[in-house]
Protein backbone atom coordinates (compact mmCIF):
# COMPACT_ATOMS: atom_id res chain seq x y z
CA UNK A 1 0.00 0.00 0.00
CA UNK A 2 2.82 2.39 0.88
CA UNK A 3 4.63 1.77 -2.41
CA UNK A 4 1.42 2.37 -4.34
CA UNK A 5 0.66 5.56 -2.40
CA UNK A 6 4.16 6.86 -3.11
CA UNK A 7 3.76 6.21 -6.84
CA UNK A 8 0.08 7.04 -7.41
CA UNK A 9 0.58 10.60 -8.75
CA UNK A 10 3.30 9.43 -11.09
CA UNK A 11 1.07 6.61 -12.36
CA UNK A 12 -1.78 9.06 -12.99
CA UNK A 13 0.58 11.33 -14.95
CA UNK A 14 1.69 8.27 -16.90
CA UNK A 15 -1.90 7.31 -17.76
CA UNK A 16 -2.73 10.90 -18.75
CA UNK A 17 0.12 10.72 -21.28
CA UNK A 18 -1.96 8.21 -23.24
CA UNK A 19 -5.58 9.04 -22.34
CA UNK A 20 -7.33 12.37 -22.86
CA UNK A 21 -10.29 12.15 -20.49
CA UNK A 22 -9.67 12.22 -16.74
CA UNK A 23 -12.56 9.82 -16.12
CA UNK A 24 -10.98 7.25 -18.46
CA UNK A 25 -7.63 7.75 -16.71
CA UNK A 26 -9.30 7.21 -13.32
CA UNK A 27 -10.87 3.97 -14.58
CA UNK A 28 -7.53 2.71 -15.93
CA UNK A 29 -5.78 3.61 -12.70
CA UNK A 30 -8.41 1.73 -10.66
CA UNK A 31 -8.05 -1.33 -12.90
CA UNK A 32 -4.29 -1.11 -12.49
CA UNK A 33 -4.50 -0.91 -8.71
CA UNK A 34 -6.60 -4.07 -8.66
CA UNK A 35 -4.15 -5.84 -10.96
CA UNK A 36 -1.20 -4.72 -8.85
CA UNK A 37 -2.91 -5.89 -5.68
CA UNK A 38 -3.64 -9.31 -7.19
CA UNK A 39 -0.11 -9.78 -8.50
CA UNK A 40 1.87 -8.15 -5.69
CA UNK A 41 3.39 -11.52 -4.76
CA UNK A 42 5.24 -11.35 -8.10
CA UNK A 43 6.89 -8.04 -7.17
CA UNK A 44 10.43 -8.48 -5.95
CA UNK A 45 11.07 -6.26 -2.93
CA UNK A 46 14.07 -4.03 -3.43
CA UNK A 47 13.45 -3.60 -7.14
CA UNK A 48 11.87 -0.55 -8.74
CA UNK A 49 8.17 -0.62 -7.80
CA UNK A 50 7.40 2.37 -10.04
CA UNK A 51 8.76 0.65 -13.14
CA UNK A 52 6.90 -2.56 -12.28
CA UNK A 53 3.66 -0.63 -11.72
CA UNK A 54 4.08 1.34 -14.97
CA UNK A 55 4.43 -1.94 -16.93
CA UNK A 56 1.14 -3.13 -15.43
CA UNK A 57 -0.41 0.27 -16.13
CA UNK A 58 0.79 0.17 -19.73
CA UNK A 59 -0.98 -3.17 -20.22
CA UNK A 60 -4.24 -1.66 -18.91
CA UNK A 61 -3.79 1.32 -21.26
CA UNK A 62 -3.30 -1.00 -24.25
CA UNK A 63 -6.43 -2.94 -23.25
CA UNK A 64 -8.37 0.34 -22.99
CA UNK A 65 -7.13 1.52 -26.42
CA UNK A 66 -8.11 -1.78 -28.04
CA UNK A 67 -11.58 -1.71 -26.43
CA UNK A 68 -12.16 1.87 -27.57
CA UNK A 69 -10.95 1.02 -31.06
CA UNK A 70 -13.48 -1.81 -31.33
CA UNK A 71 -16.34 0.23 -29.82
CA UNK A 72 -16.13 3.31 -32.03
CA UNK A 73 -14.16 5.21 -34.61
CA UNK A 74 -11.54 6.12 -32.04
CA UNK A 75 -8.02 6.79 -33.22
CA UNK A 76 -5.95 3.95 -31.82
CA UNK A 77 -2.16 3.92 -31.97
CA UNK A 78 -0.27 0.77 -32.82
CA UNK A 79 1.37 -1.13 -29.98
CA UNK A 80 4.80 -0.04 -31.24
CA UNK A 81 3.74 3.63 -31.23
CA UNK A 82 2.39 3.23 -27.71
CA UNK A 83 5.64 1.58 -26.65
CA UNK A 84 7.62 4.50 -28.12
CA UNK A 85 5.45 6.92 -26.14
CA UNK A 86 6.08 4.91 -22.97
CA UNK A 87 9.84 5.03 -23.53
CA UNK A 88 9.64 8.79 -24.09
CA UNK A 89 7.64 9.21 -20.87
CA UNK A 90 10.30 7.30 -18.93
CA UNK A 91 13.07 9.49 -20.30
CA UNK A 92 11.20 12.70 -19.44
CA UNK A 93 9.80 11.65 -16.06
CA UNK A 94 12.98 12.36 -14.12
CA UNK A 95 12.06 14.89 -11.44
CA UNK A 96 8.33 14.75 -12.21
CA UNK A 97 7.29 14.57 -8.55
CA UNK A 98 9.27 17.74 -7.84
CA UNK A 99 7.63 19.53 -10.80
CA UNK A 100 4.17 18.40 -9.65
CA UNK A 101 4.87 19.63 -6.12
CA UNK A 102 6.07 22.96 -7.49
CA UNK A 103 2.93 23.32 -9.64
CA UNK A 104 0.67 22.45 -6.68
CA UNK A 105 2.44 25.11 -4.58
CA UNK A 106 1.88 27.64 -7.35
CA UNK A 107 -1.80 26.70 -7.70
CA UNK A 108 -2.22 27.15 -3.94
CA UNK A 109 -0.95 30.74 -4.30
CA UNK A 110 -3.65 31.62 -6.85
CA UNK A 111 -6.73 33.59 -5.78
CA UNK A 112 -9.62 31.32 -4.77
CA UNK A 113 -11.65 32.05 -7.93
CA UNK A 114 -8.66 31.19 -10.14
CA UNK A 115 -8.10 27.93 -8.23
CA UNK A 116 -11.76 27.10 -8.83
CA UNK A 117 -11.39 27.74 -12.58
CA UNK A 118 -8.28 25.54 -12.74
CA UNK A 119 -10.07 22.77 -10.82
CA UNK A 120 -13.10 22.90 -13.10
CA UNK A 121 -11.04 22.87 -16.27
CA UNK A 122 -8.37 20.34 -15.36
CA UNK A 123 -9.58 18.27 -12.41
CA UNK A 124 -13.17 18.01 -13.56
CA UNK A 125 -12.27 18.12 -17.30
CA UNK A 126 -14.99 20.69 -18.00
CA UNK A 127 -15.07 22.28 -21.43
CA UNK A 128 -14.41 26.02 -21.64
CA UNK A 129 -18.14 26.54 -22.19
CA UNK A 130 -18.95 24.61 -19.00
CA UNK A 131 -16.34 26.49 -16.99
CA UNK A 132 -17.70 29.80 -18.27
CA UNK A 133 -21.22 28.79 -17.26
CA UNK A 134 -20.11 27.75 -13.75
CA UNK A 135 -18.13 30.92 -13.07
CA UNK A 136 -20.69 33.16 -14.79
CA UNK A 137 -18.30 34.62 -17.37
CA UNK A 138 -18.43 34.76 -21.11
CA UNK A 139 -16.54 32.10 -23.04
CA UNK A 140 -14.10 34.75 -24.30
CA UNK A 141 -13.47 36.07 -20.79
CA UNK A 142 -12.92 32.50 -19.57
CA UNK A 143 -10.34 31.87 -22.29
CA UNK A 144 -8.56 35.10 -21.33
CA UNK A 145 -8.53 34.37 -17.60
CA UNK A 146 -7.28 30.82 -18.21
CA UNK A 147 -4.52 32.22 -20.37
CA UNK A 148 -3.51 34.63 -17.59
CA UNK A 149 -3.67 31.82 -15.01
CA UNK A 150 -1.46 29.57 -17.13
CA UNK A 151 1.05 32.40 -17.55
CA UNK A 152 1.04 33.08 -13.79
CA UNK A 153 1.56 29.36 -13.07
CA UNK A 154 4.40 29.20 -15.57
CA UNK A 155 6.07 32.27 -14.09
CA UNK A 156 5.63 30.92 -10.56
CA UNK A 157 7.04 27.51 -11.46
CA UNK A 158 10.01 29.04 -13.27
CA UNK A 159 10.68 31.35 -10.32
CA UNK A 160 10.60 28.29 -8.05
CA UNK A 161 13.23 26.64 -10.23
CA UNK A 162 15.36 29.75 -9.93
CA UNK A 163 14.86 29.79 -6.16
CA UNK A 164 15.94 26.16 -5.83
CA UNK A 165 19.01 26.83 -7.99
CA UNK A 166 19.93 29.78 -5.78
CA UNK A 167 19.44 27.75 -2.59
CA UNK A 168 21.49 24.85 -3.90
CA UNK A 169 24.56 26.95 -4.65
CA UNK A 170 27.32 26.73 -2.06
CA UNK A 171 27.96 29.88 -0.07
CA UNK A 172 31.43 31.28 0.37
Amino acid sequence: MQLLAENERHLMAYVMTFVYHASDADDILQETKLALWRSFAQFELGTNFGAWARRATFNRILDFQRRKGRESNWLVFSDSAMQAMAVQFESESEGMDERIDRLEDCIAKLPREHRRIVALRYNEAFSIDQVAEHVKRSVGATYRVLSRIRLALHDCAMASIGDSDVHSEPTQ
